[in-house]
Parts: C-alpha cells; sequence; structure tokens
C-alpha cells in the first residue's frame, strides 16, 4: 500500500493545521451564534480551543467509541511523538492529548475527509455546550 502524501508528514504539522482550522470552525460558530463583542467571542472559544477543553472531548470522543481506529492511532501518534516545546498552560499530559486532538482534526483536513471533520466538531459543540 502506497503511503499518501499527508500520512508521511509529521503528526505535529497535522496538530499544527488542526489547531487552525479547529479554531476557525468554533470561532464561526459563535459569530452564528450572534456573538458580536469581540471580548465575549475570545472568552467564549476558550471552553473550545484550549488544551484542557481538547483534551476533555477527545476523552470524551474515545471513552464512547466514537473514533474509528484508524483515527485512534492518528492520535496516538501525535500524542506520542516527541517534541521539545514545554506547555505553559497546562500539565504535559493534557498537552500531548491536546496535540493529538488537534493532529486528528489537521489529518482529516488535510485528508480532505471534511463530512468526519464535520461530524466530530458538531458532536463536541452539541454535546459540551
Amino acid at each position: 500500500m502506497e503511503i499518501s502524501k499527508v500520512e508521511a508528514m509529521s503528526p505535529l504539522t497535522w496538530a499544527y493545521v488542526g489547531d487552525c482550522v479547529y479554531e476557525l470552525y468554533i470561532r464561526k460558530y459563535l459569530v452564528d451564534k450572534g456573538i458580536a463583542k469581540v471580548k465575549e467571542l475570545q472568552s467564549e472559544s476558550i471552553k473550545y480551543v484550549s488544551a484542557k477543553s481538547q483534551s476533555n472531548y477527545l476523552k470524551e470522543l474515545m471513552d464512547n467509541n466514537l473514533l474509528t481506529e484508524e483515527e485512534i492511532n492518528i492520535v496516538k501518534c501525535a500524542r506520542n511523538h516527541k517534541s521539545n516545546h514545554k506547555p505553559k498552560n497546562c500539565d504535559i499530559i493534557t498537552y500531548k492529548l491536546s496535540t493529538g486532538f488537534e493532529a486528528l482534526i489537521g489529518y482529516l483536513y488535510l485528508e480532505n475527509k471534511i463530512d468526519r471533520l464535520e461530524e466530530i466538531i458538531n458532536y463536541i459543540i452539541k454535546s459540551w455546550h
């Protein structure tokens, strides 16, 4: 089986893209919700995009068996990837889980699996807030 261009990328590259994609979806959701003040948008977005929140969302998805085996492998690959980055606002476990979550989002986006990406994001939005 041939390896895809996306599969050849570093899991941290997936996470880098996933961070941006996920935040864009959340920002659009909050704007569509009618929040107009930037300070309030920022305050609300933290509930979704902080490392702690992302870590909790990932645990929820995994605990409820909502991820495929391939998706779990993507998360594990990113979570276990060696990084020299030291998190500022959370512990290392939370940071690694958050990185796994962002990598999953980035991977799905880069592989153009938009329906699945949106299914996961919509689950998070509906389940948590």
